[in-house]
């Protein structure tokens, strides 16, 4: 048998992130022109102007390598915040930042504890350091457990990641948890606060984890993105602020030039683009407020919204969901890479994109009430008693609704599914 070079062990373990699909692909794939995307929590008003007006001008010296210590940028961060310049570093996004940390501080056999249902990027570099991933489970709200967290700490624990707001569920974790729960982390566990949505959280009950840097605690980052607010998700720049000797850390690890020209005169910019934060800040307020409404007027449940996106439990029919709105043009995020596989999180886009995935959702509904699921089921159960006992022993009634299901729209999803799958038990048998 002929040898061939082999991949290190922590490779087998990780699952490949998958993004929102691209708008190009989706047109090329379906057909469509018209196409929505509200996947992947990007700003529905486009890009800071004066972020824009400041890469326009960097466009003809793109000929020249960048400044690989991003000196301008991190200055300018530096008086932003309130911070010495030695306490930030920058990076191509957050992820780049997480993965830098992953390689700055990970050894085989370390522990790495994050939440389940959180940002699987996470995951994918703990595997890749060879690290071990501790998951704990979220709370009943779908907010991070941070008591759980602090349980699961142990002598070989070297970090624990907190995304405050978490990805995909839009929850938060509140100051007051927060202090209990640092309370329980020893000295020498790292605690990573990933804040990519903190722009959004308008809850005085946010933690100040800044300030928690500024007490002078050595094992604390926070991470910070222009991904979103200042719409510059395209060029990729993020930041991290912690302890001089942790930033050093990341600094020596990091490859050279890793934020490009056009990144740091736009995260320049974007800095004094306060105007456009305002009303970026404020219509992802009143889009989130609409959406809220009208999922519950369609009585689809979803989750506490700090963010710009929103989670909607859809139940077991969430992928044929996600299917029917790609094919006509709305592109929302699937869940199941999120261990959450009966819920969609739908970003928050323009009013007009808002209102035209609740015309779709709610004619997907619609359509569920025409087929007289309830009759239909009915009369299944009546013909085939064990088939409905089949299904729910194998999970797919185990959310407890069924003696009421149909009695809410919101349900039809799961009705639909459960049809479906019995017809193709009665079929089978």
């Amino acid at each position: 048998m002929s040898e061939r070079p082999c991949p290190q062990r922590g490779r087998d373990r990780i699952r490949p992130y998958g993004p929102g699909k691209p708008i190009d692909e989706v047109k090329r794939e379906y057909g469509i022109e018209d196409v929505v995307k509200l996947a992947s929590n990007e700003n529905p008003l486009g890009v800071s102007p004066k972020a824009l007006d400041a890469m326009n001008e960097a466009l003809p010296h793109l000929n020249l390598y960048p400044d690989s210590a991003s000196y301008d940028l991190r200055q300018s961060l530096a008086a932003h915040l309130g911070f010495p310049m030695g306490q930030i570093a920058v990076g191509n996004g957050a992820d780049d930042l997480i993965f830098q940390i992953s390689m700055a501080y990970f050894e085989d056999g370390d522990e790495v504890i994050v939440s389940r249902s959180s940002f699987p990027m996470y995951d994918v570099y703990i595997h890749a350091m060879r690290a071990v991933v501790v998951k704990t489970p979220l709370a009943q709200d779908y907010r991070i457990d941070l008591r759980a967290m602090a349980d699961a700490i142990n002598e070989r624990t070297k970090l624990v990641h907190v995304c405050n707001p978490n990805n995909p569920t839009g929850t938060i974790v509140l100051a007051r948890e927060v202090d209990a729960f640092l309370e329980r982390v020893p000295d020498d566990v790292l605690v990573v606060f990933d804040e990519a949505y903190v722009d959004m959280v308008d809850s005085d009950a946010f933690p100040d984890s800044l300030s928690l840097v500024r007490e002078g605690r050595s094992n604390i980052l926070v991470l910070r993105t222009f991904s979103k607010m200042y719409g510059l998700a395209g060029i990729r720049l993020g930041y991290v602020v912690g302890n001089e000797e942790a930033v050093a850390t990341l600094c020596k690890i990091k490859p050279p030039f890793t934020v490009n020209a056009l990144a740091q005169v736009a995260g320049i910019a974007a800095l004094q683009d306060t105007e456009f934060l305002k009303r970026s800040v404020e219509a992802n307020k009143k889009g989130r407020v609409y959406l809220s409404r009208e999922l519950r007027r369609l009585g689809l449940e979803h989750a506490e919204r700090h963010t710009n996106f929103v989670l909607v439990r859809i139940g077991p029919a969430a992928s044929d969901v996600q299917q029917k709105l790609l094919e006509t043009g709305v592109i929302v995020r699937p869940c199941s890479g999120y261990d959450l596989p009966e819920f969609l999180r739908i970003s928050i886009g323009t009013p007009e994109q808002n209102e035209r995935l609740v015309r779709e959702l709610e004619r997907m509904l619609s359509e569920a009430e025409g087929l007289g699921i309830t009759r239909i089921l009915a009369h299944i159960s009546s013909r085939n008693p064990g088939s409905i006992a089949f299904h729910r022993k194998h999970g797919f009634v185990e959310c407890g609704r069924f003696p009421e299901i149909g009695q809410k729209r919101g349900e039809l999803f799961d009705i639909v599914w459960m049809v479906r799958s019995l017809n193709q038990t009665l079929r089978a048998e």
